[in-house]
């Protein structure tokens, strides 16, 4: 167990890491450190699903993580993982996100657990990135900017996560469920005023996997 908690602390402590430096290396580029951790957040959850992190431990855990991430957001003690250019509380909302799903599917159904951080992690983390780095039609919801290209890479990257974990399980393939869940979390990820998709956009994702796979 102490082992596991090992590479699990490791594995944070390189994604802490490489914000920090890109922080630091690019210190006009904010959204980049945060990103970073966004995206690495999200493969912790199939490492404890790899390594069998048992619900007594990974719950406590995440809710502490929740808890230091809600203190750093107040703080600003390590701005690396916190925009300065919006008033966002997404970082708490995803520790929260994956508490809930960890309390409510871990370790049973971890793979729900996978499908909402990971697709939350991947396909959020890069439709920012796309929607910020690249010039497309945008639009306002909710005082939130959206674009084409950063919309279009959502629904891509979540259509790819969904898919691969229900390759990985051995799941049943239904493709017109697959695509209505993509269509809900994209949908979803429009309304992101203060983070709120943080929070949404993983708890769907993961409530819909046992009926997308049935």
């Amino acid at each position: 167990m102490l082992s596991s908690l090992l590479i699990i602390g490791t594995w944070m402590l390189l994604v802490i890491s490489a914000a920090l430096i890109c922080r630091k290396r690019w210190p006009e580029q904010q959204e980049l450190s945060r990103k970073i951790v966004h995206i690495g957040t999200g493969p912790i959850v199939v490492l404890a699903w790899w390594l069998a992190i048992p619900a007594f431990v990974a719950v406590p855990v995440a809710i502490a993580v929740t808890v230091i991430t809600a203190v750093n957001h107040r703080l600003q003690l390590l701005p690396a993982v916190e925009d300065v250019d919006r008033n966002s509380y997404g970082t708490v909302a995803y520790g929260l996100a994956i508490s809930l799903l960890l309390l409510l599917f871990w370790p049973e159904q971890a793979i729900a657990v996978c499908a909402g951080v990971l697709v939350m992690a991947f396909a959020d983390g890069l439709a920012g990135l796309v929607g910020r780095g690249m010039a497309s039609p945008s639009w306002t919801i909710w005082q939130q900017r959206k674009s084409v290209a950063g919309t279009i890479t959502m629904a891509l990257v979540t259509a790819l996560v969904l898919l691969l974990l229900v390759l990985l399980s051995q799941s049943p393939l239904h493709p017109l469920r697959l695509i209505a869940v993509c269509a809900l979390a994209v949908g979803l990820e429009q309304f992101g005023r203060w983070g709120i998709d943080n929070l949404t956009v993983p708890i769907a994702v993961g409530l819909c996997w046992a009926w997308m796979t049935v």
